[in-house]
């Protein structure tokens, strides 16, 4: 077992040197802050879904179902980064070039919430685009260097969990105009 978390180990280092040895042009780099910056405290996610709600009105519930569900994954990412306390990366040569708010790492809240909303909101608005920018988003965060990749991964595993409870509730319920007759046996 110690040898494969050693190998994991590795495997993730190797891919955050790769990744974030390729942040070189000025450009890139300022796009990549930028979009991390949307994805701040999940920011752009919670105001994306509160416009499709406002927008939308003949759905707003399912919107705000969804909303709900970026936040809670958001609030149970800072609350399991609380407990791993897995710091950020610092390798000599390649400093984070961005910050952030603290110095837990693991998983990554901008991968949780972004994939969140994207498991959510897939049923409100077109999935492709939803999932493009999750992965942009978390992409972005290891470009920087202020997380691992195994950070990303686990936080696109927690969004994409709490992100599925809108869905999961709404199969559980009941369709509308159905009414369910129960006769007793002769």
């Amino acid at each position: 077992m110690a040898a494969v978390a050693s190998s994991i180990a590795a495997t993730d280092l190797a891919l955050y040197r790769s990744l974030r040895s390729r942040a070189v042009h000025p450009g890139t780099v300022r796009a990549a802050r930028g979009l991390s910056h949307l994805g701040e405290h999940a920011a752009v996610w919670l105001v994306g879904g509160a416009a499709g709600g406002f927008l939308n009105g003949s759905r707003r519930a399912e919107w705000l179902r969804a909303t709900a569900s970026v936040a809670g994954a958001h609030a149970l990412n800072v609350a399991v980064k609380r407990v791993v306390r897995r710091q950020r990366p610092v390798l000599r040569g390649l400093p984070a070039l961005a910050g952030t708010p603290s110095s837990l790492s693991f998983p990554s809240a901008h991968a949780a919430s972004s994939f969140a909303a994207a498991r959510a909101y897939s049923g409100l608005a077109p999935a492709v685009p939803l999932y493009a920018a999750a992965v942009g988003m978390g992409v972005s965060r290891v470009f920087l260097g202020v997380h691992y990749p195994s950070d990303v991964v686990a936080g696109a595993f927690l969004g994409i969990a709490v992100g599925s409870i809108p869905a999961l509730w709404a199969a559980s319920k009941p369709s509308e105009g159905v009414e369910l007759v129960v006769r007793p046996a002769s």
